[in-house]
């Protein structure tokens, strides 16, 4: 039959099409991000879905009851990277498709790489649509590790990569980026909406049928979420994210999407002159080695994903030197600054409004814990009274409105933690139920309000 051809507008960020053009995306609410596409249709006899034959469905797939689905437990494959293995809840799952998405220069290839190149015994193929193998072996030689195993390929092409794949006969498959790639299917440039949703698609039908798990990097837009339609999160089976400041050393892996595992698991790595290294200790790593007490600094015990780490909170108080004072965060939620200078202002009676506060989180890590509260508001007293907090104390509790110290969760590891790397005091909230008689060497100081940190710690 002859094909009509018709014309949808389909926005760049979320993957909806609409029949007009709009300024502002309805799904997304992005401006300016709808585009205008060509799409045919052949006009075929109009058949019910529902006409099928008695023998069932083209695939030849039958209702089952759900007793009757033979269930085996399947075995996950080892990458021999123990920071991204508990990421993944174990190991890569045959047939799973992974989605690692971070700002440009992060260290996503570079983490790539290394996972290909330190799978021994794993037959891996590293397609790369933005890289030369020249420049590949340029990188795998600054990394310092060799595999045999280990094959690279420079292809954009959908189809030339699945003829490429058939020769190697890989047991597992990275592609850096799914931005860069093609398919004859579809019409448009690299990196639009249809591209990356259709050679998504072809991937992931290929990692099911096969049972090969593929990795796939991906762009991220200004805003900090990954590029191209918000589809391709879904259809994947597992999505990270790559943190960090690249001014920094240290980079976290952290799981949003996990079907097979579970979110809360994060990994730390360092990038260095060698690639990316495991943080076995990250509790150690970022907390400064420094003898002398100064003001300012504060160490909290927070939790990324299951893991409790202590880190340290520096913060700088000062008259304001122009008329409005300045508020400045490193890491931290400045809005959630500002209200805790609200409640030091109403409860506590500390006069902050003309003064300039600055709050860094050491190690550029950027870190949402309310746990955190406590040590922030130790770090900006103990600058504005020019008062150094105590070497080996620490806190972890929220700090409520009202001046309340409000208990926070998993505060055995917490306490733990702390025991563990050598502190004596430990501030919480007094409505957390603990046995202080189980961690020796550490003393536990519940409090109830804010005055009392006052009064521990700066009268």
């Amino acid at each position: 039959m002859a094909a009509k051809t018709k014309t949808v507008f389909v926005c760049k960020n979320c993957g909806m099409d609409y029949p007009k053009w709009l300024g502002q995306c309805p799904s997304c609410h992005q401006w300016n991000t709808l585009v205008e596409k060509a799409i045919s249709t052949a006009t075929e006899q109009n058949v019910p879905a529902w006409s099928f034959s008695k023998e069932g469905s083209a695939t030849g797939a039958i209702p089952l009851n759900i007793r009757e689905v033979e269930f085996s437990q399947q075995d996950r494959i080892d990458t021999s990277d123990t920071e991204f293995n508990r990421i993944l809840g174990g190991g890569l799952v045959s047939g799973s498709i992974t989605l690692l998405g971070g700002e440009p220069g992060i260290g996503k290839s570079t983490l790539m790489l290394q996972l290909a190149l330190r799978a021994k015994g794993l037959r891996t193929l590293y397609v790369s649509g933005e890289e030369s193998p020249q420049q590949i072996k340029m990188r795998a030689e600054r990394i310092g590790i060799t595999n045999d195993e280990c094959y690279v390929l420079s292809e954009t092409r959908t189809d030339a990569i699945f003829s490429h794949i058939k020769e190697v006969k890989p047991a597992m498959v990275v592609v850096d980026s799914i931005q860069t790639l093609t398919t004859g299917a579809v019409e448009a440039s690299a990196g639009s909406v249809s591209q990356i949703r259709e050679c998504a698609g072809e991937l992931l039908r290929y990692a099911k049928q096969s049972g090969v798990p593929v990795i796939l990097i991906g762009h991220i837009t200004k805003d900090g979420t990954l590029a191209g339609p918000k589809i391709l999160e879904h259809m994947v089976d597992t999505v990270l994210q790559f943190e960090g400041d690249r001014n920094h050393i240290y980079r976290i892996v952290r799981a949003i999407k996990n079907r097979f595992g579970s979110t809360d698991e994060i990994g730390i790595y360092s990038m260095n002159g060698g690639g990316l290294t495991v943080v076995d200790n990250p509790s150690s790593a970022l907390i400064s080695q420094h003898n002398s007490q100064l003001s300012g600094n504060s160490i909290a015990v927070t939790l990324e994903g299951m893991r409790p780490i202590m880190i340290e909170v520096q913060a700088l108080v000062s008259s304001a030197v122009y008329g409005t004072p300045q508020r400045s965060t490193t890491g931290y939620d400045i809005k959630r600054l500002n209200m805790l200078l609200a409640v030091l202002e109403k409860r506590v009676g500390f006069h902050l409004g003309s003064k300039d506060v600055f709050l860094n989180i050491t190690g550029g890590v950027r870190v949402d814990d309310p746990a955190l509260d406590l040590a922030v508001v130790a770090s900006v007293l103990s600058s504005n009274e020019d008062i150094a907090i105590g070497e080996k104390t620490c806190f972890a509790a929220e700090v409520g409105l009202s001046g309340e110290i409000r208990p926070v969760t998993r505060i055995e590891q917490r306490v733990s933690e702390a025991q563990k790397l050598g502190f004596n005091i430990i501030f919480i909230s007094k409505y957390n139920k603990i046995v202080p008689q189980n961690y020796p060497g550490i003393r536990v100081m519940p409090i109830e309000r804010i005055e009392q940190l006052v009064k521990f710690c700066f009268a």
